[in-house]
Protein backbone atom coordinates (compact mmCIF):
# COMPACT_ATOMS: atom_id res chain seq x y z
CA UNK A 1 0.00 0.00 0.00
CA UNK A 2 1.58 3.31 -0.64
CA UNK A 3 -0.13 6.56 0.99
CA UNK A 4 -0.89 9.89 -1.10
CA UNK A 5 -2.18 12.09 0.92
CA UNK A 6 -2.29 12.99 4.58
CA UNK A 7 -5.09 14.88 6.50
CA UNK A 8 -4.31 16.08 9.98
CA UNK A 9 -7.39 16.96 11.91
CA UNK A 10 -6.94 19.30 15.11
CA UNK A 11 -9.57 21.10 16.84
CA UNK A 12 -9.70 25.06 17.04
CA UNK A 13 -11.87 27.12 18.80
CA UNK A 14 -12.37 30.02 16.08
CA UNK A 15 -11.93 28.82 12.58
CA UNK A 16 -11.49 32.35 10.89
CA UNK A 17 -8.36 33.41 13.33
CA UNK A 18 -6.60 30.35 12.93
CA UNK A 19 -7.40 30.82 8.64
CA UNK A 20 -5.48 34.42 9.48
CA UNK A 21 -2.60 32.95 11.49
CA UNK A 22 -1.31 30.43 8.89
CA UNK A 23 -2.14 32.52 5.70
CA UNK A 24 0.14 35.10 7.21
CA UNK A 25 2.57 32.13 8.09
CA UNK A 26 3.00 31.72 4.37
CA UNK A 27 0.44 28.61 3.71
CA UNK A 28 -2.55 28.65 1.49
CA UNK A 29 -6.05 27.65 2.13
CA UNK A 30 -8.05 25.16 0.01
CA UNK A 31 -11.55 26.78 0.20
CA UNK A 32 -13.49 23.46 -1.67
CA UNK A 33 -12.99 22.07 1.88
CA UNK A 34 -13.65 25.42 4.17
CA UNK A 35 -16.44 27.16 5.67
CA UNK A 36 -17.25 28.69 8.65
CA UNK A 37 -16.91 25.04 10.74
CA UNK A 38 -13.31 24.08 8.87
CA UNK A 39 -10.36 25.75 6.79
CA UNK A 40 -8.07 23.16 4.81
CA UNK A 41 -4.46 24.34 5.41
CA UNK A 42 -2.00 23.05 2.28
CA UNK A 43 1.07 21.97 4.17
CA UNK A 44 2.44 20.63 0.42
CA UNK A 45 0.14 20.88 -2.46
CA UNK A 46 -1.65 17.75 -3.51
CA UNK A 47 0.55 15.35 -0.45
CA UNK A 48 -0.37 17.58 2.84
CA UNK A 49 -3.32 19.27 4.56
CA UNK A 50 -4.19 19.97 7.95
CA UNK A 51 -7.65 20.45 8.74
CA UNK A 52 -8.69 22.80 11.81
CA UNK A 53 -12.13 21.96 12.66
CA UNK A 54 -14.21 23.94 15.20
CA UNK A 55 -14.51 22.16 18.11
CA UNK A 56 -18.13 21.58 18.37
CA UNK A 57 -17.62 19.89 14.24
CA UNK A 58 -14.02 17.88 15.40
CA UNK A 59 -16.57 16.16 18.09
CA UNK A 60 -19.21 14.84 15.58
CA UNK A 61 -15.81 12.79 14.23
CA UNK A 62 -15.55 11.15 17.55
CA UNK A 63 -17.11 9.74 20.72
CA UNK A 64 -14.14 10.60 22.61
CA UNK A 65 -13.62 13.27 24.61
CA UNK A 66 -11.74 16.14 22.54
CA UNK A 67 -8.00 17.61 24.06
CA UNK A 68 -8.52 21.34 24.62
CA UNK A 69 -5.22 22.25 24.17
CA UNK A 70 -3.80 21.74 27.76
CA UNK A 71 -2.67 18.28 27.45
CA UNK A 72 -1.03 16.44 25.02
CA UNK A 73 -2.38 14.49 22.54
CA UNK A 74 0.06 14.87 19.66
CA UNK A 75 2.94 16.51 18.31
CA UNK A 76 3.36 18.14 15.10
CA UNK A 77 6.95 18.56 12.65
CA UNK A 78 7.11 20.95 10.02
CA UNK A 79 10.67 19.95 7.81
CA UNK A 80 11.87 23.35 6.06
CA UNK A 81 14.79 23.87 3.99
CA UNK A 82 17.14 26.23 6.47
CA UNK A 83 17.95 27.02 9.96
CA UNK A 84 16.82 30.63 8.62
CA UNK A 85 13.31 29.34 7.71
CA UNK A 86 12.99 27.58 10.86
CA UNK A 87 13.78 31.01 12.55
CA UNK A 88 11.64 32.88 10.07
CA UNK A 89 8.50 30.46 10.83
CA UNK A 90 8.54 30.55 14.50
CA UNK A 91 9.37 34.47 14.58
CA UNK A 92 6.04 35.10 12.30
CA UNK A 93 4.24 32.16 14.34
CA UNK A 94 4.69 34.50 17.81
CA UNK A 95 4.59 38.01 16.23
CA UNK A 96 0.52 36.32 15.29
CA UNK A 97 -0.47 35.07 17.87
CA UNK A 98 1.58 31.58 18.23
CA UNK A 99 3.83 31.39 21.24
CA UNK A 100 7.07 30.13 21.64
CA UNK A 101 7.01 26.66 23.63
CA UNK A 102 10.74 25.77 24.26
CA UNK A 103 14.10 26.61 23.71
CA UNK A 104 15.97 25.74 20.13
CA UNK A 105 17.55 22.40 19.78
CA UNK A 106 20.66 22.23 17.65
CA UNK A 107 22.13 18.81 17.19
CA UNK A 108 24.51 19.94 14.66
CA UNK A 109 22.21 18.17 11.65
CA UNK A 110 19.74 18.83 12.63
CA UNK A 111 18.36 22.34 13.79
CA UNK A 112 14.75 22.79 15.34
CA UNK A 113 12.63 25.24 17.76
CA UNK A 114 8.79 24.95 18.49
CA UNK A 115 6.11 26.92 18.70
CA UNK A 116 2.34 26.66 19.92
CA UNK A 117 -0.55 27.75 17.51
CA UNK A 118 -3.77 30.10 18.72
CA UNK A 119 -5.26 26.78 20.11
CA UNK A 120 -2.50 25.10 21.99
CA UNK A 121 -1.38 22.58 19.46
CA UNK A 122 2.41 22.27 19.57
CA UNK A 123 4.53 22.62 16.16
CA UNK A 124 8.38 21.53 15.80
CA UNK A 125 9.68 23.51 12.74
CA UNK A 126 12.98 22.05 11.94
CA UNK A 127 15.82 22.00 9.16
CA UNK A 128 17.65 18.70 8.96
CA UNK A 129 20.69 18.31 6.77
CA UNK A 130 21.46 14.88 6.61
CA UNK A 131 24.98 14.98 5.13
CA UNK A 132 25.92 15.79 8.68
CA UNK A 133 24.25 13.20 10.40
CA UNK A 134 26.66 11.06 12.72
CA UNK A 135 27.82 7.92 11.30
CA UNK A 136 26.74 6.39 14.18
CA UNK A 137 23.61 7.50 15.31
Amino acid sequence: MEINQIYVNLPVKDVQKTREFWTKLGFSINEQFSDEKAICVIMKQDHIYTMFLKEEFFQTFTDRPVAKGDTTQTLLAIGVKSREEVDEMVKTATENGGSKYSEPRDYGWMYQKTFSDLDGHQWEVLFSDMSQLPADF
